[in-house]
């Protein structure tokens, strides 16, 4: 299951740029023991990495029953992160000390949807 984006799926998110803000959907899947060791990554990201590229948390909470879902889509979180920029989350997620405490992110999850949206 994909986790984090790779190479190509970032040059793909840049190259269909809108322009301006960019919300990001994530959905999240924990492993066992997965929320501690996220909630260790959501530290470092809200007090180092989204003040440093002007991002900010919009929402966070966990996953409730699915009213209208196939099975297996539900959720165990639900994420909205907003950046001013495709860009600036581009050099957010490049940053080496980024790099560092994104390893707590992989291993917590097994399974995650990592989307941009635009306001309408």
């Amino acid at each position: 299951m994909a986790i984090d984006p790779r190479g190509a799926d970032l040059k793909r998110y840049l190259q269909e740029d809108p322009g301006g803000p960019v919300v990001m959907l994530n959905l999240l899947r924990f492993a066992e023991g997965g929320r501690e060791l996220y909630a260790q990554y959501a530290d470092a990201l809200s007090t180092t990495f989204l003040p440093r590229y002007g991002g900010e948390v919009l929402y966070a909470g966990s996953g409730s029953t699915p009213l209208v879902a196939e099975s297996g889509q539900d959720w165990d979180a639900v994420l909205l992160v907003r950046y001013p920029s495709r860009e600036a989350f581009s050099h957010m997620v490049a940053d080496p000390e980024y790099q560092q405490v994104t390893g707590l992110r992989t291993r917590a999850l097994t399974e995650a949807v990592l989307q941009a949206t635009t306001a309408w």
